[in-house]
């Protein structure tokens, strides 16, 4: 199985940037597509951004679009948030997630491997 671990969050003043990372421990890494989500307090947990196996394709909510970019480093197994112009509405959990489906899932039930989660906290 693949173990996920995320790193890098903590308190940013709005407008300000915080990169995630989340590590994979399984050597086949690039053999899956990943993902990254939050959860903020009394809401759902959604999807923000996907990156395809190689990289090649990505995906973004609408909220984050333009503001957060998806990246991967498949020899390090490590896949990257990047996250600029924080607001508070940008504070939650935020979790990797791997897949091995075809098309990407929306759902976080289709997603076979999860992180613990990071914190990120955005003061106004």
């Amino acid at each position: 199985q693949v173990q996920l671990v995320e790193s890098g969050g903590g308190l940013a003043q709005a407008g300000g940037s915080l990169r995630l990372s989340c590590a994979a421990s399984e050597r086949t890494f690039s053999s899956y597509n990943m993902a990254w989500f939050r959860q903020a307090p009394g809401k759902e947990r959604e999807l923000v951004a996907h990156i395809n196996r190689n990289g090649g394709s990505t995906y973004y909510a609408d909220s984050v679009k333009g503001r957060f970019t998806i990246s991967r480093d498949n020899v390090k197994n490590t896949v990257y948030l990047h996250m600029n112009s924080l607001t508070p509405e940008d504070t939650a959990v935020y979790s990797c997630a791997a897949h091995s489906a075809l098309l990407m899932p929306v759902s976080p039930t289709r997603y076979d491997y999860w992180g613990q989660g990071t914190q990120v906290t955005v003061s106004s």
